[in-house]
């Protein structure tokens, strides 16, 4: 096993500039969610490259969701090569859909410029740099010349960045990921090259309307301004609810050290009546917030919806003519990896290996897509771990390091090696 170590990390030092390049390339391709663009284009890219690596290859479009059209459609890739005998099948996951540039950048968001160390674009870290890591640790194996026991996949998936219902969740709904098939997923996500993500809090995403009376603007005292009772609800969450959130820890490892708090963020607030763009001459009639509620795997949803519920009933208590309807938009339960994973331990050894020091655990502040790898294909041993830096992401100026990038690499390659040895 040593000398297929030492064989593997030299590998992955010899095709470093393919990888780099491959990260660049990736990059170039403006996958944009919304609206989901350029993902054909982008999964042939992956799948060719599987293709080289021996992989067999499929294309997997989400067909049944109401996100795949003729115009964006959502076009899903998986690679597997089978192992020389009987062995755990390990699955590298990574989306390759990117949330759009905005402004600010001093570079080409979409040019893949490679400079000063780094790799510059949208989506260098999040998270092309970490499929290009996934997609090349299982070639240096190759490469080396290690057959492993166990099979190995690599995935290229869609739409993370809105939820992933039409990538890794369509994946595992069709059971493609899956308990007794899928036995361990690593999803380089970029967390830190010297960090292991074992889950995620919670997300509830809802809607709460208001309505009101419709009036004349200019005898405003004839009708209920439906805006007025939202700004009495915003400011009962900032005094009553916010506080009392800001008390409460989880016990996971979540960073930053805030995130390790439950929140509620007002998202968007939406009132009155507009024709054509141009605001109607009306007291408003209606008003709607979207607020985003991060819950820790102690409160559980149903106690974060109850207290929601508590506040609204009371400042309806307090203001007449106060009347509201709430919608859930999104749920996204809180998952965390096993005490004990084995992922974890073969992760944290290889870690250690390449980079010299001791793996930190930690929980990512925000989802991904570890919530559908547990939840619906029921495989518990999922981890992330991948280049690059979190709070990098989706930022202008978006970059990820050369050498996190290839440390990276040797870490996934040696674990695939180590998990994969046969039973």
């Amino acid at each position: 096993m040593a000398d297929a170590r030492e064989r593997v990390l030299a590998a992955v030092d010899e095709l470093s500039d393919e990888v780099v390049e491959f990260t660049s390339e990736l990059v170039r391709l403006p996958t944009v969610n919304p609206p989901g663009e350029g993902y054909a284009e982008c999964a042939r890219v992956v799948g060719d490259r599987l293709k080289r690596g021996g992989f067999a290859v499929e294309y997997l479009p989400a067909e049944g969701r109401p996100e795949h059209t003729t115009r964006h459609p959502r076009l899903n890739v998986v690679g597997t090569r089978p192992g020389k005998g009987k062995g755990p099948l390990v699955h590298f996951n990574g989306h390759f859909d990117v949330v759009p540039a905005g402004d600010g950048w001093t570079v080409d968001p979409f040019g893949g410029e490679v400079r000063d160390g780094k790799i510059w674009g949208r989506g260098t870290g999040d998270m092309k740099a970490g499929l290009a890591a996934a997609v090349y640790a299982v070639e240096a194996l190759r490469r080396a010349d290690v057959q492993t026991a166990g099979a190995l996949e690599v995935s290229g998936t869609v739409d993370e960045e809105s939820g992933g219902f039409a990538g890794v969740a369509f994946l595992a709904e069709t059971g493609r990921i899956a308990r007794g098939r899928t036995d361990y997923v690593i999803i380089p996500e970029p967390l830190g090259v010297d960090r292991i993500c074992i889950g995620h809090r919670g997300v509830w995403w809802f809607e709460v309307e208001l309505r009101g009376r419709i009036a004349h603007g200019s005898m405003p005292f004839l009708g209920v301004s439906a805006i007025d009772h939202m700004a009495a609800l915003l400011e009962a969450v900032r005094v009553e609810l916010q506080p009392a959130l800001a008390t409460r820890r989880t016990a996971m490892p979540v960073v930053p050290e805030g995130a390790g708090r439950a929140t509620l963020n007002v998202n968007a607030v939406v009132g009155g009546q507009e024709a054509d763009g141009v605001q109607t001459p009306c007291v408003a009639d209606r008003c709607r917030a979207i607020f985003d509620r991060r819950f820790l795997i102690e409160e559980g949803l149903e106690g974060a919806r109850a207290e929601v519920t508590a506040l609204l009933e009371k400042v309806a208590a307090r203001i007449p003519g106060f009347r509201y309807e709430i919608k859930d938009l999104m749920i996204v339960h809180p998952v965390r990896t096993p005490e004990g994973s084995p992922l974890v331990a073969a992760l944290g050894r290889a870690i250690a290996h390449v980079r010299g020091r001791e793996a930190a655990l930690i929980a990512s502040p925000g989802t991904y897509d570890q919530k559908h790898v547990a939840r619906i294909a029921g495989v518990e041993q999922c981890v992330a771990y991948g280049p690059g830096i979190l709070e990098l992401a989706h930022q202008p100026d978006e970059w990820c390091g050369v050498q996190d990038l290839v440390d990276s690499t040797k870490v996934l390659a040696l674990t695939a090696l180590d998990l994969t040895a046969g039973r």
